[in-house]
């Protein structure tokens, strides 16, 4: 048992490089750099570099895990561990640059309640010079927008006000001529489905309501048969 006077605090200690080796593989990367006998350091280096693949099993999964290994053995080291490697030796600028960034697509759309791909759709809506294909656009816009203002409301829009805003958008060139099905639901009790299209809506009732309902009457034939069967018994 160390005394208190040979304890080592985190504080009184070096920097720790990887913190995912630990202290233990730091240790020894420094003792394979006070070695003076290169063969041996050469011998020690491939026995860390499977210690600390056996201590990472997740690096196994990563390509060239191997290379990593290594790379990492040398930033550990500071980059003064004087062994051969299998893979190029890497250096403090090369581990150290940063990527440069990547361009960020900035996209502002006219209509921010139906996004920017929808105005993509819409132009190549414009540019169809087919009459039957421009027509499924339309109808396709259509049934976008109303499944967005559903989402986003939580409630059913008309067809009619689709069509005035698709106009409003396209300035009268699109216009739909199917009525777009959304399938619409209306949780506000948690006994009750509806599915509307349009105006019209089909409304089922599956509530906790019919349910206790279904489980008394059950409850109550139950109850008649093993009161008719007690009685054919005795």
């Amino acid at each position: 048992m160390k005394s208190v006077e040979n304890m080592e605090y985190n504080t009184t200690r070096n920097h720790l490089v990887i913190r995912e080796y630990g202290r233990h593989i730091q240790k020894m990367v420094e003792y394979l750099l006070a070695l003076e006998d290169r063969e041996k350091r050469q011998k020690n280096a491939y026995a860390l570099i499977e210690l600390m693949g056996f201590l990472n099993p997740h690096l196994k999964n990563v390509e060239d895990f191997r290379h990593k290994l290594w790379d990492h053995l040398f930033l550990i080291s500071d980059f003064k561990l004087d062994v051969e490697s299998p893979y190029p030796i890497p250096t403090r600028e090369s581990l150290k640059a940063r990527p440069e960034a990547l361009p960020y697509p900035k996209r502002y759309p006219k209509y921010n309640h139906l996004g920017k791909n929808i105005e993509i759709v819409i132009d190549k809506a414009l540019q169809e010079e087919d009459a039957e294909k421009r027509q499924g656009f339309a109808n396709a816009i259509a049934y976008y927008m109303k499944l967005t203002f559903s989402n986003w409301h939580k409630e059913l829009v008309h067809d009619d006000n689709i069509q005035t805003e698709l106009a409003s958008i396209t300035k009268g060139e699109l216009e739909f001529n199917n009525r777009p099905f959304v399938k619409h639901r209306v949780d506000t009790r948690g006994d009750r489905d509806d599915y509307a299209s349009g105006g019209g809506k089909y409304r089922k009732n599956f509530g906790p309501r019919n349910n206790n309902r279904n489980n008394q009457g059950r409850d109550n034939r139950n109850n008649n048969n093993r009161n008719n069967n007690f009685k054919k018994r005795y």
